[in-house]
């Protein structure tokens, strides 16, 4: 006999503040938000191996061009788009840059899927490079930091972060539906707060949906043993049969070193203090390597954390620093400012990595993240919700997959429906003066998802393996040709901002050399007075 469906356990607080919104007359109360995107991808050879060419220098300077840099690899290319009110102006901007890239990539090829090319170990993944300057040193010191703590495999995994601000005229109404006594940067940033929670709640939601890494090649495991879980597919393919996303499962970005680490996301100071304790906190392991040693410099610090960012959680709150500012500083001195959804995998079936109806989903999400009620959470409670984003990661697609809750676990299916109904009215909102409805036609193709998973992406993947019987890499590889094909025929190019990104590339080139002349500081002089200076 099959089990009843649990009751739908109504949240009042949710359901006025929603109700207050639509009855508030505000036009458009939720639209206008602002929106930007930072693509990650892997530059390849032909031959589907990862680049071992520097940074091209018609790019610009990695340390310096305020659009196209790097991460963890000179190799990993990351693509940074201004924030947008609107949706297909950041989609416009996204493909206009990849045509520019493109057009400066000579042969290669960018990888189109987040878990990585053929790789022949960590001495075949270059650091990435930021010249001579202290903060370029700094850069490339805290890249040697992390292939000793982690391993650089981990770190040739890419992906896709979704930046999002709500719109200014939202704040009062608000302030006015949520009864809150305080106004200004306190109430966003307590607003803000709520949302972080709830994304620790519900943000499994967003792998499940979206994530499509349920299979890796072989050699990311070259000379180490193959994870339980996994299972050959081919001669060259490994897979989780149920995973929707191995990039953020136990063999990706949540390595073991930082699972049982916890970060409050009660109030902006308690987020603080714990990162401020993380990066002070000595601690053996990494004591080990030094810091600096015969005069090289193998890492910032010997600490838990180096620096704020080597924390990977699935979403931060953000501030815009200033230069040499820690992150942290940066929300102390102004609060925050827009949040950093970083769950998304590069999307292999999109040639940006990402879509205008993933883009409106999350932007959705958002909102019921910060209107729903949001409960203080004990490290307890936190540790319990993330280990569901885990769980769906590695095996989300398991048929009956029940998540913990509280006070009771909830299947996914039951729990995802819910949610997803509770975005209705919000998606409503959004599409208030748009005759387009593109908020509810991205609902629509999610519940879609929910009534026949062979539509996740994470399944039509493996579907596509299979019926092809092709190995990941080769299909991977195929897709990454088609991509580029595509930005080569591309008519007509957008001439204007195509001009406009070459004379970034050159400006920065210029910038970095202005940077690197006014250094006066000793490297380590340098390193430790942006500690001393950011403590808090």
């Amino acid at each position: 006999m099959a089990r009843p469906m649990p009751e739908r356990r109504l949240d009042r607080q949710f359901e006025r503040r929603l109700a207050g919104l639509v009855n508030a007359r505000e036009p458009g109360v939720l639209s206008g938000g602002l929106k930007g995107v930072e693509r990650e991808a892997l530059r390849v050879t032909p031959a589907g191996r990862i680049s071992q060419a520097p940074h091209p220098p018609a790019l610009g300077s990695a340390l310096t061009h305020p659009h196209i840099t790097t991460d963890y690899s000179e190799a990993l290319l990351e693509l940074v788009t201004p924030p947008f009110a609107e949706t297909w102006e950041l989609t416009q901007y996204l493909c206009d840059i990849h045509q520019f890239v493109y057009r400066h990539l000579g042969d290669e090829l960018l990888w189109v899927t987040s878990m990585p090319c053929v790789l022949g170990g960590d001495g075949e993944i270059p650091l990435a490079r930021y010249g001579s300057s202290n903060i370029g040193r700094m850069k490339h010191v805290y890249r040697i930091g992390l292939g000793l703590r982690y391993g650089r495999m981990m770190q040739a995994i890419s992906g896709v972060h979704f930046n999002y601000s709500f719109p200014e005229k939202f704040w009062p109404v608000f302030q006015a539906v949520a009864g809150s006594r305080q106004g200004g940067q306190p109430m966003l940033d307590d607003a803000y707060f709520a949302l972080l929670r709830n994304y620790r709640r519900f943000g499994w939601l967003i792998l499940y949906l979206f994530g499509i890494s349920p299979a890796v090649c072989r050699s990311f495991f070259a000379g180490r043993d193959i994870p339980a879980g996994l299972e050959p597919l081919g001669k060259g393919t490994l897979i989780a049969p149920f995973a929707t996303s191995l990039r953020m499962s136990d063999l990706g970005y949540r390595n073991k070193s930082q699972a049982g680490v916890h970060v409050s996301v009660n109030s902006l100071p308690e987020y603080v203090r714990d990162l401020s304790r993380l990066i002070t906190t000595p601690h053996p392991e990494y004591q080990v390597h030094g810091v600096e040693v015969d005069g090289e410099w193998r890492q910032l610090n010997a600490n838990l954390l180096q620096i704020e960012n080597e924390y990977y959680s699935f979403i931060r709150p953000k501030r815009v620093a200033h230069s040499g500012e820690r992150p942290t500083k940066a929300l102390l001195r102004a609060g925050v400012q827009y949040v950093e959804m970083r769950s998304l995998d590069v999307g292999a079936y999109d040639p940006v990595g990402v879509n205008r109806n993933k883009l409106c989903f999350l932007e959705a999400f958002a909102a019921l993240c910060l209107l729903r009620g949001s409960d203080p959470l004990s490290a307890a409670q936190s540790a319990a919700y993330e280990e569901n984003h885990v769980q769906v990661a590695s095996r989300g697609r398991e048929p009956g997959l029940v998540l913990w809750n509280e006070p009771e676990p909830l299947p996914l299916a039951h729990w995802a429906a819910q949610l997803l109904d509770e975005m209705q009215g919000i998606c409503e909102l959004l599409d208030a003066a748009d005759a387009a409805k593109p908020y509810t036609t991205a609902l629509a193709l999610q519940r879609a998802k929910l009534d026949d998973p062979a539509r996740l992406p994470s399944s039509r993947l493996l579907a596509e393996l299979e019926r092809e019987r092709d190995s990941f890499f080769g299909l991977a590889l195929a897709m990454s040709r088609m991509h580029r094909d595509y930005f080569r025929d591309l008519y007509p190019p957008n001439e204007a901002r195509l001009a406009e990104f070459a004379t970034e590339a050159v400006d920065s080139i210029e910038k970095q050399r202005e940077v690197e002349a006014a250094d006066t500081l000793p490297f380590g002089a340098f390193v430790a007075r942006y500690f001393d200076e950011a403590t808090v």
